[in-house]
């Protein structure tokens, strides 16, 4: 789950959109909301729209914003049986999923307002029908048909609806087969996406421990310590690794200087520091 925020205020007040998105059927939902929201009022749209159509999650992978880290939301998703996973620091590959419908969303959004004009909030239904119904490569099938078993009734399909109804056995049979089905297909897509990201990537793991330095920009045009240039450091520290969540996710211990960085990193961010420890770059050159 993610915010879309910055959007054209509507007459209604709506300024935003929290979009949420099943991982394994690839459905979404598009929330209208305001940025003034409170987490209180958030967490009973969270109810009403989620929990009460499809039950409490198991898991939740979101980015770090304030609101998804509060002590409120984390303690309600506890009581709840539901993990927070939250992604690394300037890698937005752990949540791909919900970064690609964002985008969607948005173009959607713009072909909507650019054709039929008004406020954007009046077609974010019918948007989000559209996205449910339409046909999604890496599960080879709607979104809505991966959920419910069946195509979607709609004026563009009806000739292809069936109105026969399955019985109890063959139903659950159905389903499982098709959940199956869908798990392979995203096995199949993960494993393709991996090996374009392998052909540029070397196999790097650290131990406890270890002094490494830190990538300055991460990103193209990200700034992550407020001054920039080409002729300055691509790499700052080194720094130790005082924890790992896994072979890819270190916890570096970092400067008072530095507090207002995230101290978290993916290992693509990390090199090996091979030069003398001693010799430490000063932060006030970066």
């Amino acid at each position: 789950m993610d915010f879309v925020s910055g959007l054209p205020r509507t007459p209604s007040g709506y300024d935003s959109i929290w979009v949420i998105v099943d991982r394994l059927t690839k459905s979404a939902h598009f929330l209208l909301m305001k940025k003034t929201d409170s987490m209180e009022k958030l967490t009973h749209l969270y109810l009403k729209e989620i929990v009460c159509r499809h039950g409490v999650p198991v898991s939740i992978i979101s980015d770090r914003d304030s609101r998804f880290a509060s002590g409120f939301w984390r303690s309600l998703q506890k009581a709840l049986g539901t993990d927070v996973n939250m992604s690394t620091t300037y890698h937005p590959e752990t949540d791909g999923q919900i970064e690609r419908t964002i985008q969607t969303l948005e173009d959607m959004l713009r072909a909507c307002v650019i054709d039929f004009g008004s406020s954007w909030d009046r077609h974010l239904p019918l948007v989000e029908f559209s996205y449910n119904n339409s046909y999604h490569a890496s599960i080879k099938a709607a979104p809505f048909k991966a959920l419910y078993g069946r195509k979607c009734r709609s004026p563009i399909c009806w000739s292809e609806v069936e109105d026969s109804q399955l019985t109890g056995p063959e139903l659950i049979q159905e389903m499982t087969k098709k959940i199956v089905q869908i798990k392979n297909r995203l096995l199949t897509t993960r494993s393709r996406q991996k090996s374009y990201a392998d052909v540029r990537r070397n196999p790097l793991e650290f131990n406890m421990g270890d002094m490494v330095m830190l990538k300055v920009s991460p990103w193209k045009g990200m700034i992550r310590f407020g001054k920039h240039g080409k002729l300055s450091p691509r790499y700052v520290g080194p720094f130790k690794i005082i924890d790992s969540y896994g072979p890819v996710v270190y916890k570096l211990e970092l400067p008072d200087e530095l507090h207002g960085i995230h101290n978290t990193f993916h290992v693509s961010n990390l090199k090996r520091c091979l030069a003398n420890e001693n010799m430490i770059i000063p932060l006030e050159e970066i």
